[in-house]
C-alpha cells in the first residue's frame, strides 16, 4: 500500500485557526477521598490538530480530490510536511539564520503521518476563496 502525501501545491494551514491537544492517555483511578490520581493507559498518542487553508477554485479541487480519492474519504493515513517545522530557517544562538558554504539558508524538515481527523472537513466561502477547515490524528 502506498500512502498519499499531502498534495504540494495546497498552501500551509492558516496560523489563527492552529489547534492542538494530545490524546489523553490516561485512566482516572477510583479514589474516595482524597486529589484523584491517574495512571497511564498507553505510552504512544497521538496529537489532534485543528487546521484550516484558504484557497482558490483550483486549489479546492485539488483538495477534495486528495481527501475523497486519496485518502478514500478520510479513511487512510497519509503524508504531510509538518506545519511548525517544515520550510522554516534553522536559527543560530544569536537568532541569525544558518547558510550553507554557498550562502544559501538552511531549512528545517519534518514530516507527520496524519489520519483525518473525527468531524469531516468543513468549507466556508471567503470572498473569491474557499476556507477548507479540518482536522488531523498525527500518529505517535
Amino acid at each position: 500500500m502506498t500512502i498519499p502525501s499531502w498534495p504540494a501545491d495546497l498552501p500551509r494551514p492558516e496560523r489563527d485557526t492552529w489547534g492542538k491537544s494530545p490524546q489523553d492517555s490516561r485512566v482516572k483511578r477510583n479514589t474516595e477521598v482524597g486529589t484523584p490520581g491517574y495512571r497511564s493507559r498507553y505510552s504512544s498518542v497521538a496529537d489532534h490538530v485543528n487546521l484550516s487553508i484558504l484557497i482558490s477554485r483550483d486549489g479546492k479541487a485539488i483538495f477534495d480530490r486528495f481527501y475523497q480519492i486519496d485518502t478514500a474519504r478520510g479513511s487512510k493515513p497519509f503524508y504531510m510536511p509538518d506545519p511548525t517545522t517544515d520550510g522554516w530557517l534553522l536559527l543560530g544562538a544569536d537568532g541569525e539564520a544558518l547558510l550553507t558554504e554557498t550562502g544559501a539558508p538552511i531549512l528545517l524538515a519534518g514530516i507527520w503521518l496524519c489520519m483525518f481527523g473525527d468531524n469531516v472537513p468543513a468549507e466556508a466561502v471567503v470572498g473569491l476563496e474557499f476556507r477548507m477547515s479540518f482536522s488531523v490524528w498525527v500518529m505517535p
